[in-house]
């Protein structure tokens, strides 16, 4: 008896597991959904990058890359923007205006992305304005020409300090330094003649006379023919103005012509490629940037100091070297981006997302504190800047 029951009761389980089986069958048939299936992936938020990988600005344009995709991994393993992935889409414009425009023209037109990065140069900026426009869409440029914000579009941005605050603050520097004559030698690019334009607007205003005005070619390979005539003035100082490797040639000729007064540069100077090509010449060489550089000149234990500290950090582990501004530039270009999306309610539109980068206020990146105004779309201050001096190949603070 005993042994039937168990017969019976075997019988039952089979049936039960069986009857389930089917049940799931033709729940899957169906068009239905188990536990372990997974959810589909949210549709990607895209934006366009145009950066300098190669060319005169491949210096720059390849830390930016770097810094990107850096942090777009984090951005992303933390939900991306309300649960949607960030895709960023990197085009390389080869330090080239036309190609600058292709790239954008390709972003807009075929990839349909809600908002370019870049570009890495001013004149690659200004080249995609009319792209920009005509997708409606909102531009946060890497660049550091006046022109790109002081030539105001509400559609368009820019994180490193453009050059009408950086030229006041160096000329500043060099008035305090007792200069009261500069010798000006610029390149012939759009970053080069912006900073020529507003160093001949402002030296008047600093009581700085300007006694010679050179320029130079990107790619030029020997610039003592300038330097020449700016031996002869009586110039207490050389103001260069330039992005490009070029700045190591002009230090190295004006060392081998025996040109002792002091060379200042530019924040587009920031970075060891400099160092290292001009060698023992660009000793002495100062300039004014971020504070990047020498971390502490944030104030340890301030926002920015945690912010500048934990990217050098995570970043020197991904590269291999520290980040030096334009790194920063990148970094800060991403995150405004990326926390604007977050504070659009509704459909993230590029108008949506132009109006929340322009609410921005008080946002403590790496090049500073930003805040954005109908008005400003720069949003840094003299504040944000120190002076660098190169010393034994590094870069220190002069106080």
């Amino acid at each position: 008896m005993r042994g039937r029951t168990l017969r019976m009761s075997l019988a039952v389980l089979e049936a039960a597991l069986a009857a389930a089986l089917a049940v799931t069958l033709i729940g899957c048939s169906a068009g239905g959904t188990s536990q372990t299936e997974e959810k589909p992936e949210a549709e990607p938020i895209k934006v366009g990058v145009i950066v300098s990988l190669t060319g005169q600005y491949a210096g720059l344009g390849a830390p930016e890359k770097k810094a990107m995709e850096l942090e777009i991994e984090r951005i992303n393993s933390a939900g991306g923007v309300n649960g949607r992935p960030v895709q960023l889409l990197f085009e390389d414009d080869a330090t080239d205006e036309a190609k600058a425009v292709a790239a954008a023209t390709k972003l807009i037109d075929q990839e349909g992305v809600v908002a370019i990065i870049g570009a890495t140069g001013t004149g690659q900026t200004m080249a995609i304005r009319e792209n920009v426009k005509r997708a409606g869409i909102p531009n946060v440029s890497m660049a550091g020409g006046t022109v790109i914000t002081s030539e105001f579009d509400p559609l368009v941005f820019q994180t490193p300090w453009s050059n009408k605050i950086v030229v006041p603050f160096t000329l500043a520097q060099l008035k305090k330094a007792g200069v009261t004559k500069v010798a000006l030698i610029t390149s012939s690019d759009g970053f080069g003649k912006d900073g020529k334009a507003v160093l001949e607007a402002e030296a008047p205003k600093a009581g700085v006379e300007i006694v010679a005005n050179e320029t130079f070619n990107p790619g030029d390979t020997d610039m003592t023919a300038q330097l020449t005539k700016i031996k002869g003035s009586d110039a207490q100082a050389i103001v260069l103005w330039n992005a490009g490797k070029d700045a190591s040639t002009v230090a190295k000729n004006a060392k081998d012509l025996g040109i002792t007064i002091p060379l200042y540069g530019s924040h587009g100077n920031a970075r060891r490629e400099f160092i290292s090509g001009a060698g023992d010449a660009a000793e002495g060489f100062r300039f004014a940037a971020g504070k990047i550089l020498v971390p502490e000149a944030y104030g340890e234990g301030t926002e920015g100091y945690k912010v500048a500290t934990d990217f050098i950090e995570r970043y020197s582990t991904f590269a291999g070297e520290p980040p030096n501004t334009f790194a920063g530039h990148a970094y800060d270009a991403l995150y405004l981006i990326v926390e604007a999306a977050k504070r659009v309610e509704g459909d993230l539109t590029p108008t949506a997302l132009r109006d929340e980068i322009e609410k921005t206020n008080g946002w403590v990146g790496i090049g500073g504190t930003f805040t954005f105004s109908p008005t400003d779309h720069n949003g840094l201050t003299e504040s944000d800047l120190v002076l660098y001096e190169v010393k034994d190949g590094n870069w220190i603070v002069v106080e």
